[in-house]
């Protein structure tokens, strides 16, 4: 498996090489919810369902991890991911990575209940690397890590979101829409 990782990384790496401007990519998810008054969400994510829901405490059915779960989720993925690619690129031998991720929520920000976040305030985690590789060699991967996973990026520094929101008549949806709101630029994380 580890020369897949490899090859995948080095064919990568070269065509970014000779064509920079393949390095900057758009990822696409769609996400929709037509289940009445139910809180079941659907993603098509490339062509792969999934699902998310909210626990019976949230109003939700629980067949389904809800968003803010899975925000933790693809951390988790990612970071595991970045180990194993750059263990691969360093001649490494890692038998497994665990990685355990906590958000911490104040859900009256999410309910309109105090003005505080309605996200995360903060993320902690642990990970368990099992592996016959000294400590330093594990210090060293942890940092190239923390250095270039995207999620852990992204979750770290402010990001650019905008959005808007278009309102079709269920007559005639495409040949009504109308945007309605626009997600403004001067929100909390954005740059211009």
């Amino acid at each position: 498996m580890s020369e897949k990782i490899r090859e995948a990384v080095v064919h990568l790496t070269e065509g970014i090489s000779r064509n920079p401007q393949f390095a900057h990519t758009v990822f696409k998810v769609s996400t929709s919810s037509t289940e009445g008054d139910r809180l079941m969400m659907k993603s098509e994510i490339r062509s792969f369902g999934v699902s998310m829901d909210e626990p019976h405490d949230l109003g939700g059915d629980d067949t389904a991890p809800n968003p803010v779960e899975m925000v933790l989720a693809t951390f988790g993925s990612c970071q595991a991911i970045v180990y194993r690619a750059f263990a691969v690129a360093l001649g490494m031998d890692i038998r497994k990575i665990e990685v355990h991720a906590n958000g911490h929520l104040d859900l009256r920000g999410f309910l309109n209940m105090a003005d505080v976040p309605a996200g995360f305030s903060n993320v902690t985690f642990t990970t368990r690397v099992v592996s016959p590789e000294s400590p330093e060699r594990i210090r060293q991967l942890a940092g190239l890590v923390e250095k270039h996973s995207p999620v852990l990026d992204t979750l770290q520094r402010p990001v650019t979101v905008r959005g808007k929101v278009e309102l079709r008549s269920p007559h005639a949806p495409e040949q009504s829409t109308e945007v309605v709101y626009e997600t403004p630029l001067e929100a909390a994380g954005s740059q211009p």
